[in-house]
């Protein structure tokens, strides 16, 4: 774990933009303040909703569930019986959140009355529930609660009132101290309750905040900036269920309408472009599977809207990919997400992951926690990546669960026909600087490592395998699967077990090969 000391934190907070200190400090300052004078929220404010037009949606995941009193979120479950406890903290703070997004309320087979009591068991509670309050659940709460009051035609007064206090609280909290994808889902959120409630107040901050962000978030290339494919795919949810709400509901004059459909067309050529054959993305940064919708039902869901997906090319981003008849390699060339918000990034400068004939080969390890954890600290950092360390430093200095100080950054990138060549000065600190280069062939990736240092290094290239592949070592040769690796360049070859994520909370044993070098290594990877 890293030591934290003064220059850990200067170089985690030196690159914060001016408003995300200025509202840190602001709501740091205001709740001591509210505590002292007995501030309290009020929970009900009077507002009638009109229910709304929304059809054609992707219901939630069946891995978000409820049953009986029983949620199940994040491969946990729990049985609250008689009565349900909004804040427990038993499975950490995301199964708590998720708890709280009632995504449930629109699974498949949840009826009205069951709705009505989980929403009703809430409210009465919320005053107690400070995590219900937060910014983040709320906005995805109301949402949900929208979708399905609206769903079932519910017209109730004190929900209504609960809802409506619910925006009141978000607009008194909008999450300009962390922006991101927290303050577009708080936008989103607005939008929704704008439509639903009808009011001008809600619907001139979504528009600023949509207006805003979305330009600053969604890259040329399409990709959105946290550059995890899996919030990609949970932000493109929203901006398709945002251009949904506006086709059916005549209420404003669309004049979002074009910035989301640009967007989402954008969106959709990045994913489309991402995505393997086999309609996996690969698990860089914070993704998982099971979370959020798949590709291809994105792509199905935009044509039910008549939104078409832009051509694109990979560039801003930072990931490139090569396919080849038989084999898919994408590799992340790029920064490790916006400097200001790098809460999903992992130290993975030059990861890389490989489908051979449209199998699972060489894997990034996912993730399978957000707790501030050692598990969380392993699954971000650089030995838990397709990439090299030296000197057992981390490429970028991850921390704190959600914490980056010094961070890799990649130059003289050189893209030619079948070659891709770049540097990154991660370990300039240790006076060395890393290259790599990828040479793809018909049937054939060549990657060589060149590390150029002033004094001897030990450098470490690590390739982490797909669960179920046998891993077998026979001098410079490596068996895994499909593929034969010959390491050229290699003073030793290691086989060591890893846990492969197949999601939050649930992993399974693996291979990965470690090979030991001193200044170059050349890998051979036939397919």
């Amino acid at each position: 774990m890293l030591k934290l000391n003064f220059s850990l934190y200067w170089h985690t907070v030196r690159f914060l933009k001016p408003i995300q200190i200025v509202y840190q400090v602001y709501y740091f300052t205001r709740k001591k303040i509210r505590y002292l004078r007995g501030f309290r929220y009020r929970f009900f404010l009077e507002k009638t909703g009109q229910p709304i037009k929304f059809p054609l949606f992707i219901l939630p995941k069946q891995s978000f569930l409820f049953k009986a009193k029983t949620f199940f979120f994040l491969n946990l479950s729990h049985d609250f019986g008689d009565t349900i406890d909004w804040g427990l903290s038993r499975y950490g703070k995301l199964w708590t959140y998720n708890l709280n997004y009632f995504d449930f309320l629109l699974q498949q087979g949840m009826d009205r009355e069951t709705g009505i009591w989980l929403i009703s068991e809430f409210i009465n509670k919320l005053p107690q529930n400070q995590i219900g309050i937060e910014p983040y659940p709320t906005s995805l709460r109301c949402v949900n609660w929208v979708k399905f009051l609206s769903l079932h035609q519910v017209l109730d007064r004190n929900i209504d009132a609960s809802l409506y206090a619910q925006y009141q609280i978000l607009l008194d909290n909008l999450e300009y101290n962390l922006l991101g994808n927290h303050l577009l889902e708080n936008g989103f959120s607005l939008l929704f309750g704008a439509y639903y409630f009808q009011d001008d107040k809600l619907y001139a901050k979504a528009w600023k905040i949509l207006t805003s962000e979305l330009k600053k978030q969604i890259l040329l290339d399409g990709g959105h900036f946290e550059l995890s494919p899996m919030y990609h795919q949970i932000i493109l949810t929203r901006v398709l269920d945002s251009i949904n709400l506006i086709q059916h509901n005549q209420w404003k004059n669309n004049d979002l309408l074009f910035l989301l459909t640009e967007s989402a067309q954008k969106m959709l050529g990045w994913l489309s472009v991402i995505t393997f054959q086999n309609g996996d993305i690969p698990l860089f940064n914070d993704s998982a599977f099971g979370i959020t919708s798949i590709t291809a039902e994105l792509i199905d869901y935009a044509g039910r809207l008549y939104v078409s997906s832009s051509r694109i090319s990979l560039n801003e981003s930072g990931y490139r990919k090569i396919a080849r008849d038989n084999y898919e390699i994408i590799i992340d060339v790029g920064p490790i997400g916006p400097d200001y918000i790098p809460g999903h990034a992992h130290s993975d400068t030059f990861n890389f992951e490989l489908r051979v004939e449209g199998t699972p080969v060489v894997v990034d390890t996912g993730i399978s926690t957000y707790e501030k954890n050692s598990r969380r600290q392993l699954e971000r950092s650089t030995i838990s990546h397709n990439t090299v360390m030296i000197n057992s430093v981390e490429q970028s200095e991850v921390w704190g669960g959600f914490r980056v100080g010094r961070r890799a950054k990649v130059f003289k990138l050189k893209e030619e026909k079948d070659r891709i060549i770049a540097s990154h000065d991660g370990y300039r600190r240790l006076g060395c600087i890393h290259t790599r280069i990828w040479k793809a062939a018909s049937k054939k990736i060549v990657i060589i490592d060149q590390i150029r240092a002033r004094k001897y290094m030990s450098c470490q290239g690590f390739l982490h395998f797909a669960p179920g592949i046998k891993v077998k070592i026979s001098g410079e040769n490596v068996v895994a699967g499909l593929v034969m690796i010959k390491a050229s360049g290699a003073d030793a070859i290691t086989l060591e077990e890893y846990e492969y994520a197949f999601g939050f909370n649930k992993t399974v044993p693996s291979n990965r090969v470690v090979f030991s070098f001193k200044t170059e290594m050349e890998l051979c990877i036939n397919t």
